[in-house]
């Protein structure tokens, strides 16, 4: 491998001990449970034990009363946020409604709606005065399923909720918030020139991302106002953000440190407990710490989106798309924002196809505001299309890798929301898929092989990085970013490969608001490619600085000063000279004092990723239960800054993937209450369950990167929707659209089609 001068790499692509590995298994990093306080408060949240009423009395009286409690707050304590204050730039999200996510304002919109927090002095104080807490409610139908609540007559949670997107404006509320179409060229008449057409009705359910933390934070309030905040999340600027926004706080009066964290998926991007916990903490005059259970985190906070999607393609003879459509329906939970849209932009992506026609709703529900999930909406939307595909495939009797490469988008290709491709490596990941043995392996009796592509923008973003030399000679990098995908290790290689120096003397920080100028929060797989483009600029920067210091101790030009292998190198009097970081570090006081740089950016072109997987299953023909035999990830990762890592993403999302598609689904009973709020209940998949998941790391480097960097975090999750159910499909010889494929649900798919065959 070379870096973009020409130069062969010497520290990206190598697989170094993770930085924070040894305090990770030894138990001495602090996550935000670990993280206390001396004489801090215990915080607690009060939620609804309906999906949907209306709150007609609320008394504390008696909570406040109670011995050790020192705070308690309602929605009445929140600031009203205005029109003008609701969104930012009107982007995502709205802040009058996360207002009422934390706190609910007249109707609770689902069981788990907080709507009072208390800080007492112990946790069996705090839960005492919830059950002190007096609540009359107005118990109100509810609705769960996307399709239901899309009806006329469906139960309305948002009686101002008018749909937005259709001309003229509906004059009736409902649950639909939003209707997005996206088209491109002319979809009737690509079905005209069609010789095939395929057409199915898919569903999914929410899933929730599985984090092995719990929410929590501690807050501290001093008596000026200045707030303190310890906290996990995906971006501790996020946190500062949205607590201002929410509390109406001036920026400039909070701070917020990141501790570790421990999982998060995109289902850490937004705020819960933060806002309540500052409120709790600047009432009581003490710090307060809050946790959710394992209940709560299930109940109360974002899942993925389940769907309704109807979608349709049409073809060739010779297998040529030519057309392509479908109506996307997601769940965005008690408030709008569900990432339906970008349903929509993905689904087809892969591929070249001249006519697309998408619309895509954006559907309120009696459940918890969905969150984000590894490339939030795609995986859904890339099951309907891969499905479809492998339908195709079928009907034409064509191998299913063969017709992805005949249609694969390439370099040129204009894709259907929009943007023309640059340089990416789709067709690369199929090509590598058929050679690889996995795809001509034989398979037995009851065994099926699938195969699914998926897609991902990736994105760039606003980043920063300080690179500061110590006095040894060692160098510190601060980004602003949680480290959610190895992002330590490729900063410190990263820095490492431009001061030519041993990764092992690089030590890559973590920093708090007040450390480091704005970053936007980890998501979006932007970390590598954005804040990596800061730390290699700021790393040049230091470079010119020590070349500068060095011509100076030499009293030379600076032109006459050049760098390799971490000395600054010239000829001074005839003889050559070198000066190690170390050297230069001791005389830093000589030559202007400490030396340190510092880049903030907005990156821009970030190159998109995609992937294809291969999936070998099993299906027990009595029971319906299917087991992953095999499974192989392919994606073009640009350059694997740190390949390990880089396969544990792959391999990742391929698990998550597969629980999403065989097992994982929320289930309520008939008042609405969610039946398996914990692991035990709600299926993940753990290491018995699947194969070792093999990785093919294709490397497409990406030009506007200097180490050719992609993201690579969320295209793992897309393919695997579509990869098991296209291989359950072909193992039983029934289509299987409804996810998850449980075994009952499996079975009742096979009996059908075992009497249509009759």
């Amino acid at each position: 491998m070379s870096h973009s001068n020409g130069k062969a790499l010497r520290s990206v692509g190598t697989r170094p001990v993770r930085p924070d590995g040894i305090d990770k298994v030894t138990g001495r990093a602090v996550f935000s449970a670990d993280f206390n306080l001396p004489d801090a408060l215990s915080g607690a949240v009060l939620r609804s034990p309906f999906a949907h009423a209306r709150i007609l009395r609320m008394d504390t009286s008696k909570a406040l009363a109670l011995p050790g409690v020192k705070a308690v707050v309602t929605a009445g304590d929140l600031p009203t946020i205005s029109d003008e204050q609701a969104q930012i730039n009107d982007q995502p999200p709205d802040f009058r409604d996360l207002s009422a996510n934390i706190l609910a304002r007249g109707k609770v919109l689902y069981e788990g709606h907080a709507i009072a927090a208390v800080a007492a002095v112990d946790t069996e104080s705090a839960q005492r005065a919830l059950q002190l807490i007096d609540v009359e409610y107005e118990v109100l139908p509810h609705v769960i399923d996307v399709q239901q609540a899309m009806e006329p007559d469906a139960p309305v949670l948002h009686e101002n909720m008018i749909t937005r997107g259709i001309t003229p404006a509906p004059t009736r509320p409902s649950n639909i918030a939003s209707r997005h179409e996206q088209i491109h060229g002319d979809v009737e008449l690509g079905f005209s020139q069609a010789d095939i057409t395929v057409t199915e009705e898919f569903t999914t359910q929410p899933v929730h991302q599985a984090y092995i933390e719990p929410h929590a934070c501690m807050a501290r309030v001093a008596s000026d106002g200045q707030t303190e905040i310890w906290c996990s999340s995906q971006g501790q600027f996020m946190v500062r953000a949205y607590c201002a926004r929410l509390l109406a706080m001036p920026l400039s009066q909070i701070r917020v440190i990141p501790l570790e964290i421990g999982g998060g998926f995109g289902g850490k991007t937004t705020v819960y407990l933060e806002p309540l916990a500052v409120m709790l903490a600047r009432k009581s005059g003490r710090p307060v710490k809050m946790e959710m259970s394992r209940a709560d985190v299930f109940r109360a906070t974002g899942p993925a989106s389940g769907s309704y999607i109807s979608m349709k393609i049409g073809a060739r003879k010779d297998g040529t798309l030519v057309a392509a459509q479908g109506i996307l329906c997601y769940q965005a939970g008690a408030f709008a924002g569900s990432p339906v849209r970008l349903g929509c932009m993905t689904a087809f992506a892969p591929y070249d196809i001249a006519n697309v026609k998408m619309i895509g709703y954006d559907v309120v529900v009696n459940r918890a505001k969905s969150a984000a999930y590894r490339a939030p909406g795609a995986p859904m939307a890339s099951f309907a299309a891969e499905s479809l595909i492998d339908m195709l495939a079928l009907r034409l009797d064509m191998d299913p890798i063969e017709l992805r490469i005949k249609n694969a988008a390439r370099e040129g290709t204009r894709t259907a929301y929009g943007p023309g491709f640059r340089e990416i490596g789709y067709l690369e990941t199929l090509e590598a898929a058929r050679a690889h043995p996995h795809y001509s392996a034989p398979l037995g009796k009851n065994q099926g092989r699938g195969v699914a592509s998926g897609f991902w923008f990736n994105i760039g973003g606003q980043s920063s990085a300080a690179i500061t030399l110590n006095e040894d000679g060692t160098v510190m990098v601060a980004t602003g970013n949680p480290d959610i995908g190895g992002s330590r290790a490729s900063m410190a290689l990263m820095a490492a490969e431009v001061l030519e120096i041993d990764v092992n003397l690089v030590r890559p920080q973590i920093v708090d608001t007040s450390s480091i100028a704005y970053s936007d929060l980890t998501g979006g797989s932007r970390v590598t490619f954005a804040v990596g483009m800061a730390v290699t600029q700021a790393a040049t920067q230091l470079v010119a600085e020590l070349k500068q210091r060095a011509a100076k101790l030499w009293d030379v030009p600076d032109g006459q000063v050049s760098w390799r292998d971490g000395c600054a190198i010239a000829i001074v009097d005839g003889s050559d000279e070198c000066l190690s970081l170390a050297a230069l570090a001791a005389q830093a006081g000589k030559t202007g004092g400490p030396v340190a740089a510092h880049v903030s950016l907005n990156a821009q072109g970030a190159g998109p990723g995609f992937g294809t997987h291969i999936c070998d299953v099993e299906v027990d023909s009595d029971t319906g239960r299917v087991t992953v035999l095999r499974y192989t990830a392919v994606q073009d990762v640009g350059r694997a800054v740190h390949p390990s890592y880089v396969e544990g993403q792959l391999q990742g999302g391929a698990a998550q993937g597969i629980g999403w598609a065989l097992n994982e689904a929320y289930l309520y009973d008939d008042n609405g209450a969610l039946l398996n709020p914990g692991f035990l209940d709600y299926r993940i998949p753990v290491a018995s369950d699947l194969p070792m998941i093999d990785t093919v790391l294709v490397e497409v480097p990406n030009p506007r990167h200097p180490f050719g960097v992609r993201g690579v975090g969320e295209v793992p999750i897309i393919p695997p929707l579509g990869a098991v159910a296209n291989a359950v499909s072909r193992a039983t010889a029934a289509r299987h659209v409804d996810l998850p494929m449980s075994p009952p649900a499996v079975l009742k798919t096979m009996q059908r089609a075992a009497r249509r065959r009759r």
